[in-house]
């Protein structure tokens, strides 16, 4: 995928953002390479055609002007993998474009500069130095993460999801209860059937006269063997 299919799928604020910085590598490699009166043009959109920006910078001999283009276009491939649309003037030295087509780089040689003087055409251009490129590009960059958290805060929150039912066993009775019911349990009077309490005070009377059913039978054993 080239430079201008990359540009193609990014929506336009991004893809205006992502050539600020490819721009401000550009003129870091310029002021790297000993190149002076750097400038940037961002140039006005109903003026400048396709492109957005105009790097301009100068050098003091033909063999500066290769070097610094050469650093230009060796960064930002090896940094962002972008590479010129097209490169002119490079044998000659004395007016080299870089085309990477939403910025235009143009290293001059000075007296080449001074004569086509770039900056007087473009008037509709604002002339930007580097650094103040640098801390437009920061306060954009920091503006943005903002932009990026207020969203993210004010997107309401998913309610919680309740949590499954489980089949839980029943409470177990405390120890305490049980303890108590087992006291009242014991407290409590055994009741007796009252058979059982008739054939109780049978026999006690029984015993009490000297007459158990026991002695009683075996008298009347005797009393018929005979």
């Amino acid at each position: 995928m080239n430079h201008g299919e990359q540009f193609d799928r990014m929506p336009t604020n991004q893809a205006h953002q992502h050539t600020r910085i490819l721009v401000q590598a550009a003129a870091a490699a310029c002021e790297d390479k000993k190149g002076e009166d750097t400038r940037i043009l961002e140039l006005d959109p109903i003026d400048s055609g396709l492109s957005d920006f105009f790097l301009v910078t100068s050098a003091t001999n033909d063999r500066q002007a290769i070097a610094i283009a050469d650093e230009i276009e060796y960064r930002l491939k090896k940094e962002f993998g972008v590479y010129p649309n097209s490169v002119e003037g490079r044998r000659q030295g004395d007016w080299i474009l870089l085309d990477y087509v939403d910025f235009v780089v143009h290293v001059f040689l000075a007296e080449r500069r001074a004569f086509y003087d770039i900056e007087r055409l473009r008037k509709s251009a604002r002339p930007i130095t580097p650094t103040e490129f640098d801390e437009e590009l920061k306060a954009a960059l920091v503006e943005k993460t903002r932009a990026a958290r207020s969203k993210a805060n004010a997107k309401p929150k998913a309610p919680a999801a309740k949590p499954a039912a489980s089949k839980s066993k029943p409470a177990a009775k405390p120890k305490t209860a049980r303890k108590a019911v087992k006291t009242a349990a014991k407290k409590a009077p055994a009741k007796r059937t009252p058979v059982r309490k008739a054939a109780a005070s049978k026999s006690t009377a029984a015993i009490a006269k000297g007459k158990s059913p026991a002695k009683k039978a075996v008298a009347k054993k005797k009393t018929s063997s005979r």
